[in-house]
């Protein structure tokens, strides 16, 4: 075969979480330019509509499916929505998630809301969508898995509990996935971006030379990588992260490429 035709997801579905908007919408339309028809997952129809159009004009099929990933039932029947509309799906990309649950607060401080908000919306949603689509992986002997993790689920920071560890959590939970399924074809990957920022401002341009790359990471740079660990390139890959900080954790840096604001004042 030739090697660009390992990377065609022709005749493929995805579900990708998370798909309104950022890195999310970005692997969207990277799988879609790959051939894949895609199920966009998010809370807010509109962002979820407006990934659609451009999903549509790459000439690839869309789903916007409006669904709160931390609830099991709506999980569910998303799941079942997606298989009815494509008949089959190949592809599940975990990408929601959010940082701010109980940031900057020491542990006595943290409520038991903190705890799981933080935790559901990095961890959970990752867990009961993967446990939702897994029985219809296996049951056609074929099923990638791409979670999306942090750098920060490498590191600890002070008075930052939730994010970190739930991102951890995806880590290993990716590996269990990997373990479990690998005889059933099901590969789980993980992607750990770095410095993404959705918003270049300039107070936080100019702290892009504190990354080792001399800048942050641009949107449109994590769609390959998502192509890749969805296609047959990476048939044998799995268990894996794969980092995209332009090196920051290899230098021993933060995540982020910079000491937390926290950590400065302290």
């Amino acid at each position: 075969m030739p090697i660009l035709d390992r990377f065609d997801l022709t005749g493929r579905t995805a579900i990708v979480t998370g798909a309104g908007s950022n890195l999310g919408r970005e692997m969207s339309l990277a799988l879609a330019e790959a051939g894949a028809d895609i199920v966009g997952v998010g809370r807010r129809p509109e962002p979820l509509e407006e990934t659609g159009a451009m999903v549509r004009e790459r000439g690839r099929r869309y789903l916007a499916r409006p669904t709160d990933v931390t609830d099991s039932s709506e999980v569910n029947a998303m799941v079942a929505d997606a298989i009815a509309e494509f008949g089959t799906i190949e592809v599940l990309v975990n990408n929601a998630g959010g940082g701010g649950a109980g940031r900057g607060k020491t542990l006595p401080e943290l409520t038991d809301e903190d705890w799981h908000e933080g935790i559901d919306t990095n961890l959970t949603t990752a867990f009961l969508c993967s446990r939702a689509v897994i029985e219809h992986f296996v049951e056609h002997g074929f099923g990638r898995i791409i979670n999306v993790t942090s750098g920060w689920g490498y590191r600890g920071a002070r008075h930052r509990f939730m994010y970190p560890i739930a991102k951890a959590g995806v880590i290993s939970l990716t590996k269990a996935l990997a373990m479990s399924y690998a005889r059933e074809n099901v590969r789980a990957s993980c992607i750990a971006p770095g410095a993404f920022p959705h918003e270049l401002t300039p107070e936080v341009e100019n702290r892009s030379g504190l990354q080792p790359a001399g800048r942050f990471g641009r949107l449109e740079e994590i769609g390959p990588l998502a192509v890749f660990l969805a296609s047959d390139a990476a048939d044998y890959l799995s268990g894996e992260t794969v980092l995209i900080d332009g090196g920051a954790i290899a230098a021993g840096v933060t995540p982020a490429g910079m000491v937390p604001a926290i950590e400065e004042a302290g």
